[in-house]
């Protein structure tokens, strides 16, 4: 991964942020310096901006709104400092858009920044979102953002996980519909996520070109262990 900026996007519940966040660490293991942008303004929960502190640990600078230290606060006013970031080439930056066509329009702002800057723009899908479950809906969904951003999307991240119940079946099966998007409208498959635990017996199940995709360990860190238990009991 030898871009200097990666703009996730996807539809809400996607999981782009804990993509994000991870692809945030991912890069941090082999850059000096890499910055997560936090655009996600209109969604009030699982947002990266609430690891600001943790990420610190890790030398990753967590940039987005103004009021980031203030979870029950919820004014979408994006920091000054957001685009600085984006402005240094020495930089590695991480953007993790809002949800969807809507979510994503706060990209245009910073354009003319992002443009020169060489970058990829990734759509996360996870085949187990009702919104996404078809290849028709889920291309319907990247014609969204692509309208609102003005910018082609230039890979599919295979996200698609049913939490701690998820089997090394599951992501397999998640990269198959990636693939089919991928013949229907020519974005390719350019990462599998994968929990950290399935790593092994994933890459064991991948054949002809699908081994060539880099996968992205994934751990969990914007859900708590404690949602999961309560959705256990």
């Amino acid at each position: 991964m030898d871009k200097k900026v990666f703009i996730i996007g996807g539809h809400y519940g996607s999981g782009k942020t804990e993509v994000s966040l991870n692809l945030a660490l991912e890069n941090r293991a082999e850059r000096t310096k890499v910055a997560l942008i936090d655009l996600d303004i209109a969604n009030p929960y699982f947002r990266s901006r609430e690891k600001t502190e943790e990420f610190s640990k890790y030398g990753i600078d967590i940039f987005g709104n103004f009021f980031r230290d203030e979870v029950t606060l919820e004014i979408p006013a994006l920091a000054a400092n957001v685009r600085a970031p984006l402005e240094d080439p020495e930089t590695v930056s991480i953007v993790d858009l809002g949800g969807d066509g809507s979510g994503a329009k706060v990209l245009v702002q910073f354009m003319r920044a992002i443009e020169n800057r060489d970058f990829e723009f990734y759509c996360v899908i996870n085949r187990n979102r009702p919104e996404t479950d078809s290849p028709e809906k889920a291309i319907s969904m990247i014609s969204e953002i692509e309208a609102a951003t003005g910018l082609k999307i230039s890979g599919l991240v295979n996200n698609s996980h049913f939490l701690t119940e998820t089997t090394a079946d599951d992501i397999v099966a998640g990269a198959v519909f990636c693939r089919e998007i991928e013949k229907r409208n020519g974005i390719p498959l350019r990462i599998n996520c994968c929990p950290e635990r399935l790593t092994d017996d994933f890459s064991a199940k991948l054949s002809g070109a699908d081994r060539s995709v880099p996968i992205l360990p994934i751990r969990m860190i914007m859900r708590d262990a404690w949602l999961d238990q309560i959705l256990t009991l």
